[in-house]
């Protein structure tokens, strides 16, 4: 079992920056990607960005620009420095680790983006 840690988040006001990271806890397992995912109120759960292995990334085009994905492989942790934020960008933040066979997720933590 996987347990992933995320912490960062709280309430800014719109222009300003925040950094959520997430650790996992466990060593052995073999990590393909991870990866941040956005859920506003009412919404699904969407994918904000994305970090494989290799140093492949993947942004939704509505955070181009303003987030950076970054991870760091000694301490199990992929970071998301966010910029410029909007009161859009509001919402519960997850972090998922993926495997090859199964994707592990956080608890979430909340991000309040105010106008």
């Amino acid at each position: 079992q996987v347990r992933l840690v995320e912490s960062g988040g709280g309430l800014v006001q719109a222009g300003g920056s925040l950094k959520l990271s997430c650790a996992a806890s466990r060593s052995s397992v073999s990590i393909i990607s991870m990866a941040w995912y956005r859920q506003a109120p009412g919404n699904e759960r969407d994918l904000v960005a994305e970090i494989t292995t290799g140093g492949s990334v993947n942004y939704a085009d509505s955070v181009k620009g303003r987030f950076t994905i970054s991870r760091d492989n000694a301490k199990r942790t992929v970071y998301l420095q966010m910029s410029t934020l909007k009161p859009e960008d509001t919402g519960v933040y997850y972090c998922k680790l993926g495997t090859r066979t199964y994707d592990y997720w956080g608890q979430g933590t909340q991000v309040t983006v105010s106008s």
